[in-house]
């Protein structure tokens, strides 16, 4: 059996939930494992460094062998890099999930242990370079995607990866209803990668007042803006303007400042809200596994609708 069918086989759903810087913590990874899909969270959620040892064995205790992982980003500023790796290679964290900069030294120490590696693409030239680099797999972040996103179609890049990569391949972008997990398939991808949904749950580790901002807004108040990190991502308007920013005329960003390491890197997300465009379709704040099962409905129905017509 392929590392994807053995992986669906594993899930409710074809679903791998976003790592979010802040938002996604152990006990939201947890809830999303035992709902039937991959729960992930970025290692520079753990705070401390020392932190982080003591989350991974929370979250292994909790769900046993159920797939979960931890986003590492590979970036000159991020002086957690090594030792953040050293402790997934200890406890074998079996989907490392990388950004930014093309990942070989992580790739190297994964495969030493069996576990796989997926790494954020926002272009064809970025999976090319990622693939010669030995990742497992691909994560495809489209226009319309949460945080950190790119500017391209999912159709398009879709697409133009299935020429060349045959392996595992993850679509994100505006992903909130189980019908657009079930198009994602159909487009030619493997799972689907959702966050912004997330945010809206219970188990969420964001201020109450995101969450409904949430819930309140629309696909017209994301704004797609590099000012904040240095990297293009899409914020949701209200906030940027609780922070006192027009966010109709926000200045560029200076790319010599970026820092993912850093207590300003934190600052940001606390002050300034990542969202993606499909908030549009985020109407409550529920448990996640109520989210999860509403999911598996939407999917089954869609699948239904198609064979019917």
């Amino acid at each position: 059996m392929s590392f994807v069918a053995d992986l669906k086989h594993r899930l409710t759903l074809p679903v791998i939930a976003a790592p979010m810087f802040i938002v996604s913590g152990p006990q939201m990874v947890i809830a999303q494992c035992q709902a039937g899909i991959v729960g992930s969270f970025p290692s520079l959620n753990a705070r401390p460094a020392e932190e982080l040892d003591r989350w991974l064995s929370e979250i292994r205790a909790a769900v046993g062998d159920a797939p979960f992982a931890v986003n590492l980003i590979v970036h000159s500023s991020n002086v957690r890099l090594q030792t953040d790796l050293e402790l997934c290679v200890k406890h074998r964290v079996p989907i490392v999930i990388t950004s930014l900069r093309p990942p070989g030294e992580v790739v190297k120490a994964v495969h030493g242990y069996g576990g796989v590696v997926f790494h954020d693409i926002i272009n064809i030239r970025h999976a090319k370079k990622a693939l010669e680099e030995g990742v497992d797999g691909l994560i495809a972040v489209c226009a319309g995607a949460g945080g950190h996103a790119g500017t391209l179609s999912p159709f398009a890049l879709i697409s133009e990866l299935r020429e060349f990569h045959h392996g595992p391949l993850i679509l994100a972008g505006a992903i909130a209803h189980g019908a657009h997990v079930l198009a994602a398939e159909a487009m030619g991808a493997d799972f689907a990668y959702m966050g912004t949904r997330f945010i809206a749950t219970k188990e969420a580790n964001a201020p109450d007042t995101y969450k409904q901002m949430i819930v309140d807004s629309m696909a017209e108040d994301i704004v797609y803006t590099s000012l904040f990190t240095g990297v293009h991502g899409n914020y949701l308007k209200p906030s940027i303007k609780n922070a006192g920013l027009d966010p109709d005329n926000l200045p560029s960003a200076d790319k010599s400042k970026m820092d993912f390491g850093g207590a300003a890197a934190a600052k940001v997300w606390k002050d300034i809200w990542g969202a993606g465009q499909g908030v549009g379709s985020v109407h409550d704040v529920p448990a996640l596994a109520d989210l999860v099962r509403r999911l598996k409905v939407e999917y089954d129905a869609a699948k239904a609708k198609l064979c019917q017509d």
